[in-house]
């Protein structure tokens, strides 16, 4: 039995590999790859202890049980559980890489069909135009603006989140954009002589 440092409390043997699994595998990425990734591992070893598995001794068939549970209890989208799935796939492959396991529980578990283009086009010109006129008629001008610069300019979200405002010696207001490999670095946006 080990200590842990925090609480001063006995922990097994077993939960110590499984910490240091889950460390070994979150240690391959940073940033917000890390974090999703963590959460999406998270609900794996939630649902493990829901189940009293325990995640270094589940077999195949209990990986495809969650995989059903994704799809029939969470109801989520195929693409969803693939990226989940993929998530506990490497999560195993880092196990028998660092020798914790002998093989990977998850090799042959078989992955929802995910189709290679979105069902969603986005938004039909009716419903971007309602968008648009909720939009304008907010008490918040930043409202309008955002919904303008991602459905008039094409910006993914981040991009406008990143943006900052910026007048030029003209008067007109521009938009400086957050910097990314297919967005324009300055757009104009409507000054309020416009509106």
């Amino acid at each position: 039995m080990t200590t842990s440092p925090a609480s001063g409390s006995v922990v097994s043997p077993d939960r110590v590999v499984l910490r240091a699994a889950v460390a070994a595998n979150l240690g391959r990425y940073r940033g917000d790859t890390r974090l999703h990734t963590q959460s999406d591992l998270r609900v794996y070893l939630t649902w493990c202890a829901n189940h009293d598995l325990d995640p270094l001794t589940v077999a195949r068939a209990d990986i495809e049980r969650y995989v059903r549970w994704l799809q029939d209890v969470r109801r989520f989208q195929p693409s969803t559980v693939s990226r989940r799935l993929s998530i506990v796939v490497g999560f195993y492959r880092v196990c028998v890489i660092d020798d914790i396991l002998p093989h990977s529980p998850a090799d042959y578990v078989r992955r929802p069909t995910v189709p290679p283009e979105s069902p969603t086009l986005g938004l039909g010109h009716l419903q971007f135009e309602a968008l648009i006129t909720t939009a304008r008629l907010s008490a918040n001008p930043n409202d309008f603006a955002l919904v303008a610069m991602l459905g008039l300019i094409g910006l993914r979200i981040f991009e406008a989140c990143g943006a900052s405002r910026v007048f030029s010696p003209a008067g007109q207001r521009t938009c400086r954009l957050a910097p990314s490999s297919r967005a324009a670095p300055v757009a104009a946006s409507p000054g309020p002589h416009d509106t």
